[in-house]
């Protein structure tokens, strides 16, 4: 069974909500590195997560979840794309060591350092356009927390997250609050005060209701349930439109030409050095493990391809 991401609406509610089973992008990410359980559940969570907030993009790109530790844990990296296309990894501090149980907390945050950043991130920027970022301190004890703070300060849209994750499986659930569009002038013939009252507390309620219904899941039952008996476990007294399930796959975007491009920034003194004491120069993607070898030869090619584009550009160096 292919991973699928399910968006459903509460019909007469400005609810959203999504449904998403990653389990064989799970075991992709996971055949790349060995992690303690620990980590495994918070970067599983952190996927989980990803594809959920990913689901309503509005452009061509990638929203990329970032996770700064000050503790054994020092990364974690979670990057999905329009296409639902999707990566992750962490990384530990050298020889550190992850108990059994540790929190979230006690993993990244143990002097109050830890960050937590989102990055919009388009494919087709316009000139001079970067990606946006936001950074904020870890405000929470868990995955959904963090996020769900993030999104009330960032977007003051008020979203709930239900994450799980173990070895073999990888689930999320998200609902969210949308704003009424237009106001009251959007609500036609419920324009007086009383009816505009009225509807208001019904969506009130109907949202009041709906995280009643989510809370009661368990982790467990997360784990174990596939996400269409979940659907409609949860909401079968509710009036809800499901759309056509998506589906989400593992990608890596590394390439030759992009590490090439990497050694580029670092430049030419920095690549030359590093040659010199290593005679050629081994990278591995932190994604997917891919091995990349650059050696004097391809180094040197790296630098006057450059060189002569930058030559190019000089005035009167084009002849007629």
């Amino acid at each position: 069974m292919s991973d699928a991401l399910q968006k459903f609406l509460f019909e007469a509610s400005p609810i959203r909500g999504e449904l998403v089973d990653l389990s064989e992008t799970w075991k992709q990410v996971q055949l790349r590195r060995a992690y303690p359980d620990p980590v495994k559940k918070v970067l599983g969570e952190m996927l989980a997560a990803a594809a959920l907030l990913s689901a309503n993009l509005k452009f061509n790109g990638s929203i990329v979840l970032q996770v700064h530790g000050d503790g054994p844990l020092k990364l974690l990296v979670v990057e999905c794309d329009s296409l639902l296309r999707m990566r992750a990894t962490a990384k530990l501090s050298p020889n550190a060591t992850v108990d059994d149980g540790a929190t979230l907390a006690e993993m990244v945050n143990v002097n109050g350092l830890g960050r937590f950043a989102i990055t919009l991130d388009p494919s087709d920027k316009m000139p001079g356009q970067q990606a946006y970022q936001g950074i904020v301190p870890l405000d929470g004890e868990s995955v959904a927390t963090i996020i769900e703070n993030y999104m009330m300060r960032s977007e003051q849209l008020d979203t709930r997250l239900w994450l799980a994750a173990d070895e073999t499986t990888c689930r999320g659930l998200l609902l969210q609050q949308l704003p009424q569009e237009g106001g009251v002038a959007s609500l036609g013939e419920h324009r007086h005060s009383d009816h505009v009252e009225e509807l208001a507390e019904q969506h009130a309620e109907t949202w009041r209701r709906s995280l009643m219904l989510a809370s009661t899941l368990t982790e467990a039952e997360m784990l174990s349930t596939d996400i269409q008996t979940l659907l409609r476990r949860l909401f079968w007294e509710e009036t809800i439109r499901v759309f056509e399930p998506r589906h989400p796959a593992f990608h890596c975007s590394c390439s030759r030409q992009r590490v090439g491009n990497m050694l580029k920034m670092l430049g030419a003194e920095e690549v030359d050095s590093a040659l010199a004491e290593l005679g050629e120069l081994s990278i591995d993607c932190d994604f997917c493990g891919q091995h990349y070898t650059f050696d004097k030869v391809d180094c040197t090619q790296l630098f006057a391809v450059e060189t002569t584009t930058e030559a190019l550009r000089q005035p009167g160096a084009v002849k007629h």
